[in-house]
Order: C-alpha cells, then structure tokens, then sequence
C-alpha cells in the first residue's frame, strides 16, 4: 500500500508539471472594433472619444459606433448637442465618469414620480443658471436652457458603457 502511495506521488510529481505547461494560458480576445476598423464618418463622429477608444470594452464600442451610424439622420442641433456631449465626457476623469455612470443607474432604479422630482429640481437649476449667465451678459449655453430629452440625443450609456464616452 505505502509502495503504491509513493509511486503515486512520485507520478504526480513528474506528470503535473508536464501537464501544466501544457496547459495555454487564456489569450483574451482585444475589444471591437479597433479604432482602425472604423470608417472615416464614424471616426469623425466619434472623434471626441479617440483617446479613450482603447480603453472601452466591447460593449461600450458597439454602442458608441451604434450611435456614430444614427447621427447623420440627427438633427443639426442633436449633432451639436451630442458632440459637446462626448467632448464632455471625454474631459472626465475616470473618478467622475464612475460617478456619473453610478448617478445614472440610481435616476434608473428610482420610482417614476422620484425621478419627475429630480427633473423638476435639475430643469429649476438650468434655469437659474440661464438667467445668471443673462444677468452676467454671457452667452446662453442651448445646453443649459433645454429641458431634458427635448432634443432626443443619445447619451452616453453608463455600463461597463456607455457607450458611456469612455464611456
């Protein structure tokens, strides 16, 4: 019995190490698609997030060339919006993109008259900030001044994301 114990040993010893370089290591697959990959009106798009490219997965690549392919039916003012959008989020640290995406799945999961609330205190603080900039004599951002989701632009979707620009 011992003698059958110690040629086990003894086989597992040899053979193991054997095996285990064998063994490939998991060659994980590069996110799509590449910047490269993309067309010249998808790049122009998403110029915004050409730093941050190779840092997206997958998913969030997909959704931002999801939107790339959308915006030449987008309004001129969408367009613009969006844009200042991404040169927005591309600005971000990846602290308060964490953030945000964190805000944004909180908005998501709060009851529908929760987040009318929340509407209603964000569209009175773009307002006072609107007539601050008035009283100041600077120029109005559109940004400010129009109510959420009047224009239907896409944001950025905040998983791991959105899209989110960097997303």
């Amino acid at each position: 019995m011992a003698k059958t114990f110690i040629t086990l040993i003894i086989w597992l010893c040899l053979a193991l190490p054997g095996l285990a370089a064998q063994v490939k290591p998991e060659t994980k697959k590069p996110p799509r698609p590449a910047w490269s990959e993309l067309n010249k009106a998808q790049q122009q798009v998403l110029a915004p997030l050409a730093s941050e490219w190779d840092s997206m997965d997958t998913t969030r690549r997909k959704k931002w060339v999801a939107i790339a392919n959308r915006y030449p039916k987008m309004k001129p003012q969408q367009q613009q919006r969006l844009q200042k959008r991404m040169r927005d989020w591309a600005a971000l640290t990846p602290e308060q993109r964490k953030a945000a995406r964190e805000k944004y799945q909180k908005l998501k999961q709060m009851k529908p008259d929760e987040r009318k609330e929340v509407r209603t205190e964000w569209e009175r603080y773009q307002r006072s900030l609107a007539q601050q900039q008035q009283r100041q004599g600077a120029p109005l951002d559109p940004s400010l001044t129009d109510p959420p989701g009047s224009l239907q632009a896409p944001a950025e979707p905040p998983a791991e994301e959105a899209p989110a620009p960097g997303q």
